[in-house]
């Protein structure tokens, strides 16, 4: 048995070892979710578009930046120990997964710069945040055992403060 504290609203609880294949999976979600919400792609992306007002240049640089975060996450997870240690599964394997979802996450909202117009472009983007915002709400309220409205808080909270990040740096 292993001891685990699971966030939101529910007690320490005991739970059963858990295999390495659930722990990869929920590790490449996370990655994936976390990314949605970062400052590595998602600040970065709406700061070009409201320094540049070209959405191919923010295209740009939220798929480098997307890339560039999967790299780093990939070898994080990967160096982060052996899997014996923790019981997490071949390191490589984490890697990969974590690097691939951290890519994939932080592209999406990069897809709506492909669009010539920077207002429908950015009306696009908007939509596709907000789409993934409550996603990773119910995921982590689904999967992760955080309570809806706490997962709300959060997620959104965060996504504002992206937002609010990319603004400054996109007015300045």
């Amino acid at each position: 048995m292993v001891r685990s504290w699971s966030k939101g609203t529910k007690p320490l609880v005991l739970q059963k070892e858990h295999n390495a294949q659930d722990e990869s999976s929920k590790q490449g979600v996370s990655s994936s979710l976390s990314d949605i919400v970062s400052s590595v792609s998602g600040a970065a992306i709406f700061a070009a578009a409201f320094v540049t007002h070209h959405p191919f240049t923010a295209f740009i640089v939220g798929i480098a930046a997307a890339t560039g975060a999967g790299i780093s996450m990939a070898f994080s997870e990967a160096l982060s120990d052996d899997g014996q240690l923790t019981g997490r599964g071949n390191p490589m394997l984490r890697g990969g997964i974590t690097g691939a979802m951290t890519f994939f996450g932080g592209s999406l909202h990069t897809l709506p710069f492909l669009v010539p117009d920077l207002h429908v472009a950015l009306l696009l983007a908007y939509i596709v945040v907000a789409v993934e915002l409550l996603l990773i709400a119910a995921i982590r309220h689904r999967f992760f055992g955080t309570s809806w409205w706490l997962s709300v808080l959060q997620v959104v909270g965060g996504g504002a403060l992206v937002f609010a990040a990319a603004w400054i740096f996109g007015n300045a």
